[in-house]
């Protein structure tokens, strides 16, 4: 029997990524002939290429908010991106295409709408990017991770339904964390995530707070690409690794405490783990301020503190740590009694709705 085929896109960042590669693991293979089409040099090319599913490389541009002279190449990008994708969905014919986001979404979204395939989208911030902005035109159906993101796409076609979590991020063992590690259960873990590019400032304030932080806890530093210090792999206590896959798992079942960015997909995965967290999100210099709004949210539902980064030293990040360890109990109460739905089991319902 003939396989549905379902096209995925979105990418520019792991958080880009990760819900889809969720949503592909739970699919049948048996039912679906899956196909992925992103950037040429994009981190989706190196995740999605791992799993073995078909990925496609196309034309795309970064889409600013903006007057820039490289808005004039990026509309030609883009225009590229469109034909390519618009050959690709012709000659792949999918049911359905599902995407999570981000500049190289767009030339997909727009061939697939050309060719009258049904498109659905899923919105992670509690604002939608801009590529997201130009999507809702084109999609059937538009899911949002926050309640309050809804409220920025047309309702008779939004959902809210919370974020996309991966099945293998509750497969942890604890014991097997530790071990792989090498950490004891003497002291309790902080695991410290920048995110898949890292982060600078949060890298080298941890760094900075050493001395401190591993009096207290056993520290995971999950630092980023090329963001490792070789002059501190031997302090005890202390582990850093670029970045972390098959063993993340058992690496947060075997954590205490997070310190994180502000991306939806992690906080989601920390707050399904019940995990206290200190988020410290990306600046308006640096971001749309995305990160800054999914932190507010969660510190009102008392899910987490918040740490700005321009106010990030070691006497703030120290004194932010104890105050979340003072509120340990009540954070994870409310974690315990919030009404998160599972995203995941929704999402994969309503994309075998289009099975033949």
């Amino acid at each position: 029997m003939k396989k549905n085929a379902i096209v995925f896109t979105g990418g520019g960042s792991a958080g880009h990524v990760t819900p889809n590669i969720a949503i592909i693991n739970e699919l049948s293979q048996g039912e679906w002939d899956i196909h992925y089409i992103g950037s040429i040099k994009g981190i989706e090319k190196e995740l999605i290429s791992e799993m073995n599913i078909p990925y496609y490389g196309i034309s795309s541009g970064k889409l600013r908010r903006y007057m820039d002279k490289e808005n004039i190449k990026d509309l030609f990008r883009v225009l590229k991106g469109i034909i390519e994708a618009r050959k690709l969905l012709k000659r792949l014919k999918p049911k359905l295409v599902f995407s999570k986001g981000g500049f190289v979404s767009v030339p997909v979204i727009i061939a697939a709408s050309s060719l009258k395939i049904p498109i659905y989208i899923h919105e992670s911030d509690l604002t939608p990017g801009l590529a997201n902005k130009i999507s809702q035109r084109f999609a059937d159906r538009i899911f949002t991770s926050f309640d309050e993101a809804a409220s920025h796409f047309p309702a008779r076609k939004t959902t809210a339904i919370g974020s996309p979590i991966r099945r293998e991020i509750f497969s942890g063992e604890k014991e097997r964390g530790r071990e792989f590690i090498g950490f004891t259960d003497e002291r309790p873990i902080l695991t410290v995530m920048g995110g898949s590019l890292g982060a600078k400032k949060m890298n080298e304030t941890i760094r900075e707070s050493l001395q401190e932080l591993t009096s207290i806890y056993q520290i995971v530093h999950l630092c980023g690409k090329g963001q490792k210090d070789e002059s501190l792999i031997n302090i005890k206590g202390y582990r850093q690794f670029e970045y972390i896959s098959n063993e993340l798992a058992d690496i947060l079942a075997a954590t205490d405490t997070v310190v994180t960015r502000g991306g939806s997909n992690a906080i989601f995965e920390f707050l399904a783990l019940k995990l206290p967290m200190l988020i410290i999100p990306l600046t308006k210099k640096q971001s749309r301020g995305d990160q800054i709004q999914n932190a507010e949210s969660f510190l009102k539902k008392g899910f987490s503190l918040t740490l700005e980064e321009e106010n990030l030293t070691k006497e703030s990040l120290l004194e932010s740590l104890d105050k979340l360890e003072k509120r340990r109990g009540q954070i994870i109460n409310n974690m315990q009694a919030s009404p998160m739905s599972d995203a995941l089991t929704v999402l994969i319902k309503e994309i075998n709705k289009h099975r033949r």
